[in-house]
């Protein structure tokens, strides 16, 4: 297997590929443990409108491994601010000095759309991954890690802001784990990740605006209310993490804008070919099936994961997205995804005697 080591926290203009200079080993986080509580609405997930990443039959190729490539690209598109940030780990336990003790890679990959400045972009980058490698559990019992994470970094961030008033804002977050051949990924806003398995999109989270109808009653339960689209009237997203500076959004005890995340995970199998996630400045004009279609096509003209990344930034703009823009693509393999055969339709048509009787009637009136 190829190892490819690299860390990077990019905010501005550019594109990376996956062959980096190696960070710094970071130092352990002093903020203090918080203890995951959900909501009662949060208890379960049920994304009935959206591909259930489980839903395919597993190959019996229970050897196969992710070989990955990975590549990012961003822009500060129409906006005057650049709030995008994006972090790429493709060797996650590794660069963090830890012992490999799985079978297969362990990688992070996230993004981070800042609102109302990009502090709390930039501090959910850089500490997100450090609460879950710090968890004495991980690699195991993964999804409970990062949930706990994404909690941990909104609450260390809070500590932060009541020491620095400077730092008030928000981002929502999307963070991509792969652990072996397990694939996880943690939402909390409106970025998007979705996976090509050999060529259908497969949406592997869920966009949190608050006009949505499980996200409503929860920020209803919680003592908030919905305008024109906005919770509270003040933010187009029902998931965040910072904001702590305004008034009813949230607190220690809760409130109507939530940091906990929306997991979902699948098991990889040698027909997932690549991921995308991106901020939602990408998903304003691509929709999800376009993204992969788009994609899949620039990588069978180049399989570089790093233009590929650039290519959907760049398609974005001339589109007209209106929002700074982040991609990241992971590649699963190290071929270009293959062509794809339509099968044969199995319909066979035909005309009965009667039919080809009127056809041959119709021939003849043409000819007088």
């Amino acid at each position: 297997m190829e190892e490819i080591e690299g860390v990077d926290c990019c905010s501005k203009s550019e594109s990376r590929s996956s062959s980096g200079t190696r960070p710094p080993n970071p130092n352990p986080p002093s903020h203090r443990q918080c203890k995951l509580v959900r909501h009662a609405s949060l208890m379960k997930t049920n994304l009935s409108d959206v591909s259930e990443p489980g839903d395919v039959t597993e190959d019996c190729q229970s050897d196969f491994f992710p070989t990955l490539r990975s590549g990012a690209c961003a822009d500060i598109g129409f906006r005057s601010s650049m709030e995008d940030v994006y972090v790429c780990v493709d060797n996650f336990m590794h660069d963090y000095g830890l012992k490999n003790c799985i079978d297969g890679p362990s990688a992070f990959y996230g993004v981070f759309d800042g609102h109302g400045g990009k502090h709390a972009a930039d501090f959910a980058c850089q500490h997100l991954p450090k609460f879950i490698l710090d968890d004495e559990d991980f690699p195991g019992d993964i999804e409970r890690i990062v949930a706990s994470a994404f909690l941990q970094t909104d609450n260390a961030f809070a500590e932060a802001c009541s020491l620095d008033g400077a730092l008030a804002s928000g981002t929502t977050a999307l963070a991509t784990l792969v652990i072996g051949r397990l694939l996880v990924v943690a939402n909390a806003g409106d970025c998007r990740a979705v996976l090509c398995r050999r060529g259908k999109a497969i949406e592997m989270s869920r966009d949190h605006k608050p006009s949505c109808n499980k996200e409503r009653k929860r920020i209803e339960a919680s003592g908030g209310y919905v305008y024109d689209g906005y919770l509270n009237g003040q933010l187009n997203v029902a998931r965040a993490l910072g904001d702590w500076h305004m008034e009813g959004m949230k607190s220690k005890d809760g409130g109507p804008l939530t940091s906990e995340p929306e997991l979902m995970s699948t098991k990889l199998t040698s027909e997932d070919e690549f991921l995308i996630i991106g901020c939602d400045g990408i998903w304003d004009v691509f929709r999800s099936q376009n993204a992969v279609d788009f994609a899949r096509r620039r990588l069978q003209e180049h399989n570089d994961p790093t233009l590929c990344s650039k290519d959907l930034v760049d398609e974005a703009l001339k589109r007209k997205s209106g929002d700074n823009l982040s991609a990241v693509v992971i590649c699963f393999q190290q071929q270009l995804p293959c062509n794809l055969v339509a099968p044969r339709s199995r319909v066979h048509r035909s005309f009965s005697a009667e039919g080809l009787k009127e056809l041959q009637s119709f021939l003849d009136s043409l000819g007088n």
